[in-house]
């Protein structure tokens, strides 16, 4: 492990797909980063295979071992401290967090939301969104706080529905643009360049809209 470069920990629940992403990026040296750790609450999520083919530790910790989110959580900021990560990254982890642990990584705590946001928080998004009649879906990289879902947004990806969509189709084509622009997001805040102030996110000290930076599916990701 080199010392000299930002370190993550990033935090899964199932796939990892996302995960994948920021290790293609790693080794495409367009993030100049290490996953220190990649921590999952579920033992059989794939991916921890991922994790491991990359030669990147890895730790499951099991929230059902534990009497409440407040242990869990404490249990979660010891494994993840002993890296001193300069963020961390939620990719898929399906867990809501504790206030504390919120507070903890404030500012430096990023998680990915398949909607575009502030509009469907919470699951179920492409369904809702079909149902809604939307003409465009989309993802939201943002800080998170408190509030599920409700920390300021960093930039967004928008895709636009088909009216052969369901929600599996749409899901995929989504969670392409996901790829792209969450490695992105945190590779900034990586170079410094983005901070949280308040309930602002800042893109080189200047505050981004509330909704995110806004990119469509076939438009190149901003400098």
């Amino acid at each position: 492990m080199a010392a000299d470069k930002p370190q993550l920990v990033v935090l899964i629940s199932g796939s990892g797909s996302n995960l994948q992403a920021f290790i293609d990026a790693i080794e495409a040296s367009s993030m100049d980063a290490e996953i220190a750790l990649v921590i999952s609450n579920r033992a059989d999520a794939f991916g921890l295979q991922r994790a491991q083919r990359a030669g990147i530790a890895t730790a499951t910790i099991l929230h059902s071992d534990y009497p409440s989110r407040e242990a869990f959580d404490q249990a979660l900021v010891a494994a993840i401290d002993q890296h001193r990560p300069d963020a961390v990254i939620l990719a898929g982890f399906m867990r809501i967090l504790t206030a504390g642990f919120v507070d903890h990584y404030l500012g430096r705590l990023l998680n990915i939301h398949p909607s575009l946001l502030p509009l469907y928080p919470g699951l179920h998004t492409h369904q809702r969104a079909l149902d809604n009649g939307d003409r465009q879906a989309g993802s939201t990289v943002h800080f998170v706080t408190a509030q599920l879902d409700g920390g300021p947004a960093i930039i967004q990806a928008r895709v636009a529905i088909d009216r052969a969509d369901n929600a599996d189709k749409l899901a995929a084509r989504v969670l392409r643009q996901e790829h792209r622009i969450y490695p992105h997001a945190a590779n900034w805040l990586l170079q410094g360049r983005l901070v949280m102030r308040g309930d602002t996110a800042l893109l080189d000290d200047q505050p981004i809209a509330s909704g995110g930076i806004a990119i469509c599916a076939d438009q190149p990701l901003p400098s």
